[in-house]
């Protein structure tokens, strides 16, 4: 298994050796130094976290300037593990870079979705609206939500208005279509979750 860490820049596009315009999302991927190794014996199985974006030591907490300084890496905004390919080999300290994919592999890119706030059930989940003539009053309620008597009581997971957005969102079988390993960057065909800056994890397809 592959993985890195990255930040999503923005959308473009790019020509193909066909000639064919191919939408991409550009991706600041790495570099994401060792920040721990996990060992199979002493934690029951092989990892590394990863950290990625430099922060100021006095904006880490107690807990967290003591975890990097027990390891010798930088104080970093995001860590999160890994079961890469090859763990055993890293150490602390070690990078993890973009050059790790190449064109052509598939991945799954996990981000948080861009948030809606509140919003109601035609466009949170796709309702159909009512009737727009006869003196009709409902354009976008969302009407029954459940019998009277009996249940007596609405069940739970009844899709209602509410909180849209700003959730996990994974996005699997995604392309790699070039590798920029002087800028650290990935270019992904398609879009992404989450807005721009956002924080992305990119492994290798589990499909």
């Amino acid at each position: 298994m592959k993985g890195i860490l990255g930040r999503k820049v923005g959308m473009t596009q790019v020509f193909n050796e066909a000639g064919e315009v191919v939408p991409v999302t550009v991706v600041e991927a790495g570099p994401c130094p060792v920040v721990q190794k996990k060992t199979e014996e002493v934690d029951g199985y092989t990892a590394v976290q990863l950290g990625f974006v430099d922060k100021k030591a006095n904006k880490s907490n107690k807990a967290q300037k003591g975890h990097f300084e027990k390891y010798g890496v930088d104080n970093k905004k995001y860590i999160r593990e890994f079961r890469i390919e090859g763990a055993e080999n890293l150490e602390p300290g070690d990078e993890v870079k973009v050059d790790t994919f190449a064109a052509g592999d598939k991945i799954d890119v996990t981000g948080i979705s861009k948030g809606k706030g509140f919003a109601g059930t035609v466009k949170r989940w796709n309702f159909n609206t009512g009737p727009k003539s006869h003196g009709s009053r409902n354009y976008r309620r969302p009407g029954s939500i459940g019998a009277g008597s009996d249940p007596a009581r609405v069940f739970k997971g009844k899709k209602m208005s509410g909180h849209m957005g700003h959730e996990k969102v994974t996005v699997q079988n995604l392309e790699v279509v070039k590798v920029d390993t002087e800028k650290n960057l990935l270019l992904i065909k398609g879009a992404v979750p989450g807005p721009k800056k956002g924080l992305l994890t990119i492994r290798e397809t589990v499909k």
